[in-house]
């Protein structure tokens, strides 16, 4: 929430975004942002002035959670395991994002398209990635040219792919889980901790 705002305001603030994580939950980034201004006891035009779009609406709602994500890769940029602990927060994110009906669309808005906006969802979270990811590539277990926004992408597609399902989350584990080990099991561990973003070879 903004600094500096009147407690009126500091109190609209907090019942809109209370009602947008609740509508969001129920309905996904397609949330109607009327529907919340009606629930919030607020006008469309004071929604709007405190969130200027849908963008910085479902930034907010999931604000809170990123930045726990972005604490547990801090946390984990010391384990004697670079590549399990880079997995590990894939799985964390994967788990989020595939039950928190909206991140994945969230992600998907947002894209990296404007990384001068330090707040948005992907940028902070391809910021507490990189640790972990540059870790695991000095250990060899991830190809060198893998970056955290290829990373975001395939967690994103994850989330888009299973949300609303009865078991999204099991179903999104076992996706990453795929992608993780390949479709080559005979390969070494290391080779297939990550999968490289070159293109198909002929």
């Amino acid at each position: 929430m903004p600094d500096g705002q009147r407690a009126d305001a500091r109190r609209n603030y907090a019942r809109i975004l209370a009602v947008a994580e609740r509508e969001v939950a129920a309905h996904g980034a397609d949330a109607s942002l009327e529907r919340i201004a009606r629930l919030a006891g607020v006008g469309s035009a004071t929604v709007r002035r405190h969130f200027p779009g849908r963008r910085a609406l479902l930034r907010a709602v999931f604000g809170e959670r990123i930045e726990s994500l972005c604490a547990h890769a801090e946390s984990l940029t010391g384990a004697a395991d670079a590549r399990a602990a880079l997995l590990e927060w894939l799985g964390a994110l994967t788990d989020y994002s595939a039950s928190a009906r909206g991140m994945g669309e969230a992600l998907a808005q947002d894209g990296l398209d404007d990384p001068s906006h330090e707040s948005v969802c992907a940028v902070v979270l391809c910021r507490g990635l990189e640790p972990l990811l540059r870790r695991a590539a000095q250990a060899g277990a991830v190809a060198p040219d893998v970056t955290a926004a290829e990373l975001l992408a395939l967690v994103t597609g994850i989330a888009l792919a299973t949300e609303g399902r009865p078991e999204a989350a099991v179903e999104a584990r076992r996706l990453l889980d795929l992608t993780v080990r390949g479709v080559s099991p005979g390969q070494p561990a290391a080779e297939r901790a990550v999968p490289a973003s070159a293109g198909p070879r002929p």
